[in-house]
């Protein structure tokens, strides 16, 4: 009897050897006559057990974690293949404790089927949302799409029917939908697990978008340091492509959509959504001033939906399930889940998909098991590099957008970085101006100025050089980026640097008095 073994693809476990594991334990069988196939299959998002080998039993798929290379010969040893004993055994992964307590919808998916796998797809409840979409029309998956609150999984969370029903009521004889997957926050790596590990979603996400606003063409932009999720998602594509779910008559309908990957080169700054459409189209990534939106004016000047990839991904649930379903879960006006990446100095690292509602310190202290070195945390920096740092005295703060709004914070891409005692944040604050300063496309004066002088006068705070001067400017400063700026990368910039000074003034010296956050 040929077992079926999965060891992920994913670039985590790539990274951290599957390739090797997989290749050993495909050698082994072959040595010891035992049928066996290996199945690359995307990762669980427990990503401190990395490489997870899961082997199919009669009693369920049995994971053992992390393995390495030296490892395969003595759980072959152990009776692996039916299950048995071993110290690297975890049991029945979704009975793991981190998964247990997870409500995966998005996610759902990842780590179980065989991302290439169309047939795999369709047999766990794949397009089943694209079904429904086609029988209800445009008017409907929009009116789905508002019922369930689905929000921008990114940025200010903008509302994702409002966008949609822009670009629809946009009379031209062209539209697009773009994704943005140009993931580029410091511990944020939903969705290159979804390119990687549940491909066919984003394809199904993207082309129910198309339905509703009438686009007939789609792209994901991407990073170019992700070549594990672009080949995936080129994988997919032709696959979908080939079995009548992309291109002309889509799943036998009169609908047309179709789609490509674009590769970026590597800039910040084309996270924003109007220098994505111009790397897009092929020139130098620079903000545009809005208006005109990219609702009405967008890519090639037409109009273009632009959503990231965990929005466009919540889409085949929304519209398979119903939108009261997907909206049952969250808190105000925060419906729905969050895959909330958890990183940093943190004992159990990883993805974890959950409703809206659960608390900074839960997730850091009981799902993410507090710091890997064991030191008592000291703060917590959610949604990217220009994200607030949030000390342990807010971690009831609940993960919502108006409740971190109102601590002048960001979810953002959800992504979570946490820090230990012996992190200087007077240096953390110095490196948001730094990175705003290389990162700015130069477009406008407050954030390629501003944040050159910004990284000046915190060195000059540090040094203890007329600190209430410098603090005073500083403070000046930050309200002129929030301000002014044209875009996100300069205007979300002071908040790392203001709650750096606010929540940690002794990182900066004896100040004898915080900085108030910009208003």
């Amino acid at each position: 009897m040929t077992i079926r073994i999965f060891v992920p693809i994913d670039a985590a476990a790539v990274a951290c050897g599957a390739e090797e594991v997989a290749a050993a334990i495909a050698a082994l069988a072959t040595a010891r006559r035992q049928p066996v196939e290996i199945v690359r299959n995307g990762s669980r998002g427990m990503l401190w057990l990395e490489p997870l080998v899961e082997v199919e039993t009669p009693a369920g798929r049995i994971g053992y974690g992390p393995v390495s290379e030296e490892d395969v010969e003595g759980l072959f040893d152990a009776g692996f293949l039916e299950g048995g004993a071993h110290a690297l055994r975890i049991g029945k992964p979704e009975e793991h404790p981190f998964l247990a307590r997870q409500t995966r919808l998005t996610f759902a998916r990842c780590g179980i089927i065989d991302p290439a796998s169309y047939a795999d797809y369709r047999a766990h409840g794949g397009y089943r949302g694209l079904e429904r979409a086609l029988a209800l029309g445009p008017v409907e998956i929009i009116e789905e799409v508002k019922k369930s609150g689905l929000r921008g999984r990114g940025g200010a969370g903008f509302p994702t029917a409002i966008k949609w029903k822009t670009v629809a009521d946009a009379k031209d004889d062209r539209k697009y939908i773009v994704c943005n997957a140009d993931e580029g926050d410091s511990g944020t790596f939903a969705d290159r697990m979804i390119m990687e590990g549940d491909p066919f979603q984003l394809i199904e996400g993207m082309t129910i978008a198309g339905l509703a606003v009438g686009a007939t063409k789609g792209y994901v932009y991407t990073r170019s340091e992700y070549p594990h999720a672009i080949a995936a998602m080129e994988k997919a594509i032709n696959s979908a492509r080939a079995h009548g779910m992309l291109g002309v008559n889509i799943a036998g309908s009169h609908h047309s959509f179709d789609m490509e990957v674009r590769m970026g080169a590597g800039a910040y700054v084309c996270g924003e959504e109007t220098a994505l459409l111009d790397s897009l189209e092929g020139k130098r990534g620079v903000v545009r001033a809005k208006p005109p939106l990219p609702a009405h004016k967008g890519l090639f000047q037409k109009p273009t939906v632009i959503n990231n990839v965990l929005s466009l991904v919540a889409i085949p649930h929304i519209l398979a399930d119903g939108a009261q379903k997907y909206a049952d879960f969250g808190m105000g006006r925060s419906r729905g889940t969050m895959p909330i990446q958890i990183a940093g100095n943190v004992k159990h690292g990883g993805l974890f998909e959950t409703a809206f509602g659960i608390s900074l310190g839960e997730l850091i202290n009981d799902v993410g098991g507090g710091t890997a070195s064991g030191r008592p945390v000291k703060a917590a920096q959610v949604g990217g590099p220009l994200g607030a740092y949030l000390p342990t005295w807010q971690f009831d703060l609940p993960f919502d957008y108006e409740a971190f709004a109102a601590k002048d914070a960001l979810i953002g891409h959800g992504g979570i970085v946490v820090f230990d005692e012996t992190a200087d944040m007077a240096k953390m604050a110095r490196f948001a101006m730094e990175f705003c300063s290389v990162e700015s496309c130069g477009k406008c004066t407050p954030c390629r100025i501003g944040s050159t002088r910004g990284v000046e006068v915190i060195d000059r705070i540090i040094a203890g050089e007329q600190r209430e001067k410098n603090l005073a400017i500083l403070k000046d400063l930050c309200n002129t980026m929030k301000l002014g700026s044209l875009c996100a990368l300069g205007g979300f910039t002071p908040y790392p640097v203001s709650s750096a000074l606010n929540h940690f003034p002794e990182d900066f010296g004896d100040t004898p008095r915080r900085l108030e956050a910009a208003e």
